[in-house]
């Protein structure tokens, strides 16, 4: 049994004990507070039959005397019940709590689990790959044409990690001491260079661009968009099937500029549509599992977009696969 188990398991019978303790207390209460009560009221019964002010017990619980002190019974009980109340409410509220934390954290510790498993494979991947080619550099003579083959896939797997690097030293920045450098920029043309980019790099994909009411130059920080739109055209690529067809989607409106990026992939279920934004977080079916990530690209994205006071949102594609929306008030 784990140390966390046995210390919400203490905490259980801990919260038991005290409620079992608190009602047995609550019913000594009740108890000797109806006691106190029988017996002053006994005592007054005595003293008005004594001085003749009353005959019977009818007309004793009819006086004025005896009425005040019923109230001041009834005063009590209530009071008693009242904190009773309160006290079991509070605590109720608290176990709430507790394991909501308990439960909230125990996602975020698998999340960080998660994490470094799959960092562990980023990152041991394109470092292996390039030892081999290095290795077979040493070991083998070869021709041009091999040489000019092994050394491309030694630099793509270079630049794979250098992404990987940058995304996590990103991803600590955008958490604490991101701060975007607002400039004039063109993210047309940001896109364009992109798109061309992934299309040298999977030239049987389909990236469709398309402008509505071009924006013109807008006020962000460069390397933040140029991060965004990297990090979702990839997601977008990751999840498509063996096809690849991304549209992206750049238009104005009369407040505000949007960037849609949608794919023809697996799709996101509803329930995990808001979870997908957090650190670390990855969509837990067997789809997701097979696919390469460490889940901070799209942290990276809503987090450099609440920085530009943007929004971003993801919805479902027709007939499948999902749309990711970005809404960015226009800067004047």
């Amino acid at each position: 049994m784990s140390n966390n188990i046995r210390l919400r398991l203490l905490s259980y019978i801990v919260i038991a004990y005290m409620l079992l303790a608190f009602g047995w207390w609550s019913v000594l209460l009740f108890t000797k507070n109806k006691d106190a009560f029988d017996a002053k009221a006994e005592l007054l019964w005595l003293g008005m039959y004594t001085e003749d002010k009353v005959k019977d017990k009818a007309t004793f619980l009819a006086t004025p005397e005896y009425e005040e002190l019923d109230k001041k019974y009834r005063r009590q009980e209530y009071m008693i019940f009242g904190e009773a109340a309160v006290f079991v409410l509070s605590l109720v509220i608290g176990i709430w709590l507790i394991n909501r934390s308990y439960h909230e954290e125990m996602i975020a510790e698998q999340q960080r689990r998660n994490f470094l498993l799959s960092i562990t494979h980023e990152l041991k991947s394109p470092i292996a790959s390039i030892s081999l080619v290095l290795e077979t550099f040493i070991k083998r003579n070869l021709n041009k044409t091999q040489i000019d083959k092994l050394g491309q896939n030694a630099l793509k797997e270079t630049k794979r990690l250098n992404s990987l690097v940058n995304n996590l030293l990103l991803a600590a920045k955008v958490e604490s001491a991101y701060e975007p450098v607002m400039e004039d920029i063109d993210l047309t043309q940001i896109i364009l260079d992109i798109i061309k980019h992934f299309q040298e790099q999977y030239p049987n994909a389909k990236f469709n661009f398309t402008t509505e009411n071009t924006p013109e130059i807008i006020k962000g920080d460069s390397m933040g968009w140029t991060s965004i739109v990297i990090n979702l055209i990839e997601n977008a690529i990751k999840y498509s099937p063996e096809k690849i067809d991304v549209t992206i989607t750049l238009k104005k409106e009369k407040n505000k500029h949007l960037l849609e990026i949608a794919d023809k992939g697996i799709g996101i279920a509803d329930k995990e549509k808001r979870k997908i934004f957090d650190r670390f977080y990855r969509v837990g079916n067997e789809d997701t599992r097979k696919t390469k990530g460490t889940g901070l690209g799209l942290y990276i994205v809503s987090q450099i977009t609440k920085a530009h006071k943007g929004k971003i949102q993801a919805r479902d594609n027709t007939p499948h696969g999902t749309v990711f929306c970005i809404e960015l008030p226009r800067i004047k």
